[in-house]
């Protein structure tokens, strides 16, 4: 009988530790995130906001766990570090000093990782001055305003931006690994059980059928579902790696091995580029009210409406082939492959090859591209349809915690492994020593 792996995480003592420290480092987050900012009056901030959800506010709100409407000192949350890094992945595109830097291994990602930690602080002030601008404009949201207020908000949330992304490194570095992910992944799920608690409220004041209820968790289940295959799925490509000799006649068996193309190579950015695209008319119209222009453009793109759900479609589609086309270079794969003497059955190496996965990786991306926008727009068809607005389960934040949550799990298995190939090797370091004993 299998054991339990939950068990087995707490049994491995370095594995227990680090499971610990990863949930202290999102317990000191998780306070911090209810420390105000000086000078504001909260209930100010949060009626504005509930008018803003469907802007760019909104949205940034979502990643922070809510921060933003409530002005805490870690309101910025990683998103500024997040943005530095994404920054720096669009860059090495046009760039060639830093795709170098990428590829330099160890000491290029040091620097690189230098270079982010800077911008991100630009970018952490650069924020902290445009919400602070933001707090003045609300009537009554800030006691004093003027330039003392502006100044210690931005020394406030600039430092609580530097703090999250240092706690971030000491879960990536001590804890069990991919930090400033579990940050995001964490500032999401918080809000799910007071969605919960709201659904089931309404359910027993009868604003809620029991049929919308049931139809509810049926689409949480199987959007979550659909989302964990399509994760996981991918398109293998076969290589070939011929028996070579190495060294002094020794001969290295041929291999057979493949390419994993994921269906859904862009992750989640397409779905956080078209929505920060398409809440720009509503972000400009919240930010100067009475422009005309502005207003009619935001009344024909409202959420809720088909011209919103087909431009948002649309957006997500084309940013899937935009970001998986900077990500992923078929060049650069045909000619590694090149160089361990690997080639696919059937094609040339060299530019056939990079044409060969190119096309495959086009082709690919289609369903992927599909998928993604069906994942973003499906639950918001589901509850326009029976007005449920109680619970909040969009495609964005749905693919962040089940991708973080398998990467978390498959770096605890991968943890597991490692201890069990140190016991494995330790036991037979062992066995040779007592044989050495009686030769």
């Amino acid at each position: 009988m299998a054991a339990n792996p939950l068990q087995n995480l707490f049994r491995v003592p370095e594995l227990k530790d680090k499971i610990l420290f990863t949930l202290f480092i999102l317990l000191i987050y998780r306070a911090g995130s209810h420390i105000t900012v000086p000078g504001l009056d909260v209930g100010a901030l949060r009626e504005q906001f509930g008018q803003l959800q469907d802007t760019f506010f909104g949205i940034y709100d979502m990643f922070v766990g809510g921060g933003l409407s409530r002005a805490t000192i870690l309101a910025l949350g990683i998103m500024p570090y997040i943005s530095a890094s994404i920054m720096f992945q669009l860059l090495s595109a046009v760039f060639p000093t830093i795709e170098k830097l990428q590829k330099e291994g160890e000491e290029g990602r040091k620097k690189l990782t230098q270079w982010t930690r800077y911008v991100t602080i630009l970018l952490a002030m650069a924020q902290s001055y445009g919400y602070a601008s933001f707090l003045q404009a609300i009537p009554g949201a800030v006691t004093d305003p003027g330039f003392v207020f502006v100044f210690t908000t931005i020394v406030t949330l600039t430092v609580g931006a530097i703090f999250v992304m240092w706690l971030g490194e000491q879960i990536t570095e001590n804890g069990i690994g991919n930090g400033m992910s579990l940050l995001i992944f964490f500032s999401i799920i918080q809000t799910f059980p007071a969605a919960v608690a709201r659904t089931w409220e309404s359910y027993m004041l009868n604003e809620i059928g029991i049929f919308s209820l049931i139809l509810l968790l049926a689409v949480v289940i199987g959007v979550t579902a659909a989302v964990v295959a399509m994760t996981m799925a991918s398109r293998k490509i076969p290589v070939q790696i011929p028996r070579k000799v190495v060294g002094r006649g020794r001969i290295r068996e041929g291999q057979k091995s493949f390419i994993p193309l994921r269906l859904n190579s862009a992750g989640v950015m397409p779905i956080i580029f078209a929505q920060s695209f398409i809440v720009v008319p509503g972000t400009a119209a919240a930010l100067f009210p009475g422009v005309g222009p502005l207003e009619m453009i935001t009344e024909v793109f409202a959420p809720q409406t088909w011209p919103y759900y087909v431009t948002l479609g649309a957006l997500i589609i084309f940013f899937t082939y935009f970001y998986t086309a900077i990500i992923f270079n078929p060049v650069d794969l045909a000619e590694n492959l090149k160089k361990q003497g690997g080639f696919i059955p059937g094609v040339k190496p060299g530019a056939r090859t990079s044409e060969y996965i190119d096309r495959v990786l086009t082709r690919v991306t289609l369903p992927g591209a599909i998928y993604l926008a069906l994942v973003s727009l499906v639950p918001f068809w589901i509850f326009d349809f029976f007005q449920i607005n109680t619970f909040y389960f969009g495609g964005t934040s749905l693919l962040i915690v089940v991708g973080v949550g398998l990467d978390t799990v498959q770096q605890a298995q991968q943890l597991l492994l490692l201890r069990h190939y140190d016991g494995f090797m330790k036991k037979g370091r062992v066995k040779m020593r007592g044989r050495q004993r009686f030769m």
